[in-house]
């Protein structure tokens, strides 16, 4: 349940998402975040840090470890689901068998 506490902390998931393609500076992640308060931003880059699935680059930026990419994976099946779910829910239809 540990996990899911800090997974659900606003903005946790965004970051963890925006850094699965590769490492990205403070102020692009900021962006990208939709211009997430530097604050909220630092604690959550902190608080990722601490457990492990991200880390200061030494060129600076911030990037997956391998455990950030372990759960990044564990996350793209959710991402999925997500998108269906978005255009069920957006074109007020009901999702076939097949396409569950």
């Amino acid at each position: 349940m540990r996990v899911l506490d800090w997974l659900g902390r606003r903005w946790t998931l965004r970051v963890l998402w925006e850094l699965r393609a590769g490492a990205l500076p403070f102020r692009a992640l900021r962006e990208r975040c939709d211009a997430v308060s530097p604050t909220v931003l630092n604690e959550r880059l902190r608080e990722l840090r601490a457990v492990g699935v991200i880390a200061l680059r030494a060129g600076g930026g911030y990037d997956l470890t391998a455990e950030g990419r372990a759960l990044g994976a564990l996350l793209a099946p959710l991402n999925v689901w997500a998108e269906r779910w978005a255009r069920r829910a957006t074109h007020g239809r009901r999702i076939p068998r097949s396409e569950r």
